[in-house]
């Protein structure tokens, strides 16, 4: 029998900030602001998304805001980051790089650096509390002016070293193109950030190749659309860019029609790297396990290739080298463990210390 996927260290590449809160918090913080949770988030939960037109994808950005709507204090940001944390812990996740664009939450939390530094205060808390190593990427929106991406890209330099890993670049493809970003990904890579766009979700392969050729990706969000273009997965491979899919967040947004739609394999038997990500679980419903599962009973990967996937989440982060070796090393011993659920459950168990106050 196989052994469990949740036990499988990994990292986590593709989080967003709203999108990591659990639901039963986001209730809770609506209650206690006042705030009107659509039935889409509460009696209906999860939604159902379809983003593939301009309409669907207005609703789904809808959902989100308000979602975001309810992280109005400090404890709120605290309460997030350390529950975000505890989630990645239970499934098998031993870093952590969530994405965040500060502009949403400076309003209520003092202004962007303010809202920057508190939720680098809070991440380095929550690893503290949890064992898990969490890092932020800052990411620009497709949908408004390229200058307010260069006033984030010089924000994220700031801290570059100080918590900050990566600039990103998110929100509706078809509406913000590449080329407007280049200037602001050209500030965050001087600064040393990588490069972490999203691309070939909504549009198609021609968006991943402008997010090699202008934005200089070292790892393209989602980039399952590449697949249409066998030259450019292989130029993806060839440079070792890692492509974070997201199984679930794909299906519920229909970019693919059901889970073995999404070219999971197409891009591994193009020696593309992969590192699976659960995106928005607070509006997919499915973390980060759940995605090795899927990987596992849909698209029919042993064991050893869903190692190799957690081996490239690993690789494709910006996790210091001690982490990369104690999650590598972790990988091995999970291989090494016999396949049967229980024994394998007790053995890691055993074997791995839990984090301080535990």
């Amino acid at each position: 029998m196989a052994r469990p996927v949740a036990s499988l260290p990994k990292a986590h590449l593709h989080l967003h900030f709203t999108g990591a809160m659990r639901h039963s918090t986001l209730v809770e913080l609506a209650g206690e602001h006042g705030v009107h949770l659509p039935d889409a988030l509460v009696r209906d939960w999860p939604p159902t998304l379809w983003a593939t037109d301009q309409r669907g994808w207005f609703r789904f950005q809808r959902l989100y805001d308000v979602a975001r709507s309810v992280l109005r204090t400090e404890r709120d940001v605290r309460r997030l980051l350390r529950e975000a944390a505890e989630d990645e812990r239970a499934d098998g996740s031993g870093w952590l790089e969530i994405q965040v664009d500060p502009t949403g939450y400076e309003r209520r939390l003092g202004g962007l650096t303010a809202t920057v530094e508190l939720i680098l205060d809070a991440a380095a808390q929550a690893e503290r509390a949890t064992g898990v190593g969490i890092a932020v990427i800052i990411g620009a929106n497709r949908t408004r002016h390229p200058l307010d991406a260069k006033t984030l890209a010089r924000l994220a330099g700031q801290y570059a070293g100080s918590g900050v890993v990566g600039f990103g670049l998110s929100n509706d493809e078809r509406r913000g193109f590449a080329d407007d970003f280049a200037g602001a990904f050209r500030i965050a890579r001087r600064a040393g950030l990588l490069a972490v766009p999203h691309g070939g979700e909504l549009a198609g392969p021609e968006s991943v190749r402008a997010c090699l050729d202008r934005l200089g990706a070292d790892r393209v969000g989602h980039g399952i659309r590449a697949t249409d273009d066998p030259a450019l997965i292989g130029r993806a491979a060839a440079a070792g860019v890692t492509f974070e899919v997201c199984p679930t967040s794909n299906v519920a947004l229909g970019v693919a029609s059901d889970p073995a739609d999404v070219p999971l394999r197409r891009l591994l038997d193009a020696d593309v790297a992969v590192a699976l990500g659960a995106d928005d679980p607070l509006l997919f419903g499915d973390r980060l396990a759940r995605q090795y599962e899927i990987a596992r009973d849909v698209h029919g990967l042993p064991d050893e290739a869903l190692a190799e996937l957690a081996r490239c989440s690993i690789r494709g982060s910006a996790a210091p080298d001690d982490v990369r070796k104690r999650l590598l090393a972790g990988i091995d011993a999970w291989l090494a463990l016999p396949s049967d659920p229980a024994r394998a459950t007790n053995s890691l168990s055993a074997r791995t210390p839990g984090p301080p106050g535990d």
